[in-house]
């Protein structure tokens, strides 16, 4: 499947009714994988154009800057963002 024709599937997707819902989603996981995920969420977000598969490149810039804010949220919850950015900090160096 060409990159095109899987942009066109999640475009279908995300158009389908009730996309837009808001859901609750209760879970539990450890430190280390809170502090993954914000991580890997920020990474792909932050991926330079032609490293990014073409399928971020169709979301909604809304659905995008939740992604985000899930992100953040995780590690707020988690009690981690102190350490998440010092871990940027060693990174950038």
């Amino acid at each position: 499947m060409t990159t095109s024709d899987a942009a066109k599937v999640l475009d279908t997707i995300l158009s389908i009714p009730g996309m837009n819902e808001m859901v609750k989603i209760d879970f539990k996981i450890s430190r280390k994988n809170a502090l993954l995920l914000s991580s890997v969420i920020e990474k792909g977000l932050s991926a330079k154009d032609d490293d990014k598969s073409g399928l971020l490149e169709i979301v909604p810039k809304d659905s995008l800057k939740e992604l985000a804010e899930l992100a953040t949220e995780c590690l707020q919850k988690a009690g981690l963002t102190e350490l998440s950015e010092k871990l940027k900090g060693l990174n950038s160096k």
